[in-house]
């Protein structure tokens, strides 16, 4: 097994790298509104990880084309649901983060950022398998729901 130090379709590279940063970019619209009610991830948070997703799907596509010519044709399966649990299970993990109960007052807040966590996620995995059209509306219609849905339920204060 000969180990290459890198890989000459710069294609590939630069497609999965494009949806890297188009994933990154309706994960930081969806972030920058977080960022915008004070909520704990932001922007960033949420760019990072719809970019992760659909870096971690380009690269399942890579590891079993690698894989699938070092090993007997026919013999390499590949289970793409493998590569979504274990960005949920990630993002579980990122989303618990964010989700603080207060005793005193009944109250649990992050839910919903945690929720979006989940949702950008989603649209990284969409991006990384070349779903654009999917993954814009459905971050317009997160945008929609966080934004103005959110109005809609908050009581005024006085």
């Amino acid at each position: 097994m000969e180990l290459e130090l890198y890989d000459s379709n710069w294609i590939a590279q630069l497609e999965v790298a494009l949806k890297v940063v188009i994933a990154g970019l309706l994960g930081g619209i969806v972030g920058l509104e977080r960022e915008l009610a004070n909520r704990p991830a932001g922007l960033r948070t949420h760019a990072l990880l719809a970019s992760a997703a659909a870096l971690l799907v380009g690269l399942g596509d890579v590891l079993v084309d690698r894989f699938a010519e070092e090993t007997l044709p026919g013999v390499l399966r590949a289970d793409p649901l493998r590569i979504v649990e274990a960005i949920v299970t990630g993002v579980a993990f990122l989303g618990a983060g964010t989700i603080f109960r207060h005793r005193e007052e009944r109250i649990v807040e992050g839910l919903t950022t945690g929720a979006s966590l989940l949702l950008v996620a989603a649209v990284g995995i969409a991006v990384g398998l070349g779903q654009l059209l999917l993954a814009a509306l459905v971050t317009v219609v997160s945008l929609l729901l966080l934004r103005f849905v959110g109005r809609l339920l908050t009581k005024p204060r006085h």
